[in-house]
C-alpha cells in the first residue's frame, strides 16, 4: 500500500448473511471466530487514531449498523463482563443517570457484553430499580463475542473473568469515538473495578474543547479551569488567541478560556 492510499475501514458483520453477502462483506475474513485465533487480532490491534471497526448487531433498541449509529455524533462504546452481576449493575445505572450530560455534548452511549439481547432486556429492569435510573441507550448482544474480538475487549490471561466453559468474558473497556469514526480514547478496567463515569465525561469535555481551540488540558482539568496553550502555537499567535495567557516555562503556558469556550456543549 502506498503512502497516498487510504487504508480501508475494517467492517465486521455480526448478523446472519447469505453466501453472496458474506463474500462481499469488506474484510470479513479478518474476523477471528474462536479464542484459539486470538493471535490474529494483533495484526489489527486498535490504537488511538484508528478507525473504529464497523459492524452490524442486535441491540436492546433494535438492529444497528455501527457507523450509521454514530452518524455525526460522538460515541462512548463500553463493554461489561456479564449481565446480572453486581459491579456491572452499578456501572450501567451510573451511565444511565449521567446520559443527559453526554447528550448535551452530542454524545451517544452504547453498551456491550457477551450476553443475549433478551438477557439485557430483563437486566435493565433490575438496573433501573436499583439505581433509580431509566436506562434508554442500546446494549449490544454479542453472545458469539465477534465484536468483542474486533475491539480487543477480551483478556484471555485473566482467569477470574471466564464463563463456565472457561471462555473469557468481556473486560470493562471504554472507547470514545468521534464523528469521523476515529478512536480518541481507549480504557480497560479489570473485572473487579468499576469505572468512573465522571472521568469518561471529563475526557469528552477535554477532547471536544481541544478540538475547538488550540489547547491541551492539564492533570485533573475540568471545564472552567485554565488550559494549556498547544505547543504548536507560537507566542505571537497566542497573544491573539489567548490575551490572558501566561508563560510559566517556555514549554508551559497556561490560559483561561472565555466562558463561552469552556464548554464543548455550547
Amino acid at each position: 500500500m502506498s503512502a497516498t492510499e487510504e487504508r480501508p475501514t475494517p467492517y465486521f458483520n455480526c448478523s446472519f448473511q447469505s453466501k453472496s453477502e458474506h463474500e462481499h462483506s469488506l474484510h470479513s475474513s479478518y474476523l477471528p471466530t474462536a479464542p484459539q485465533h486470538h493471535a490474529d487480532i494483533d495484526r489489527f490491534s486498535l490504537r488511538l487514531g484508528s478507525v473504529a471497526p464497523n459492524f452490524k448487531a442486535e441491540t436492546t433498541t433494535g438492529p444497528i449498523d455501527f457507523h450509521e449509529f454514530i452518524g455525526d455524533k460522538w460515541v462512548v462504546l463500553f463493554s461489561h463482563p456479564e449481565d446480572y452481576t453486581p459491579v456491572c449493575t452499578t456501572e450501567l445505572g451510573a451511565f444511565a443517570k449521567l446520559e443527559p450530560e453526554f447528550t448535551k455534548r452530542g454524545v451517544k452511549l452504547i453498551g456491550l457484553s457477551a450476553n443475549t439481547v433478551e438477557s439485557h432486556g430483563g437486566w435493565i429492569n433490575d438496573i433501573d430499580e436499583i439505581s433509580g435510573s431509566k436506562l434508554s441507550f442500546p446494549i449490544i448482544g454479542d453472545k458469539d463475542r465477534k465484536i468483542a474480538y474486533a475491539y480487543d475487549m477480551l483478556d484471555h490471561q485473566d482467569t477470574t473473568n471466564v464463563d463456565a466453559k472457561g471462555i473469557a468474558f468481556t473486560i470493562r473497556s471504554v472507547f470514545i469515538i468521534d464523528p469521523k469514526k476515529t478512536i480518541r480514547l481507549i480504557l480497560s478496567y479489570p473485572a473487579s473495578t468499576g469505572r468512573n463515569t465522571a472521568e469518561v465525561l471529563r475526557v469528552v469535555d477535554s477532547l471536544q474543547t481541544g478540538d475547538k481551540h488550540k489547547i491541551t488540558t492539564p492533570i485533573n482539568w475540568i471545564p472552567g479551569e485554565d488550559v494549556i496553550v498547544h505547543p504548536a502555537v507560537k507566542n505571537e499567535e497566542a497573544k491573539t488567541l489567548f490575551p490572558e495567557f501566561r508563560i510559566v516555562k517556555p514549554y508551559l503556558r497556561f490560559t483561561p478560556l472565555p466562558k463561552e469556550k469552556t464548554s464543548a456543549a455550547v
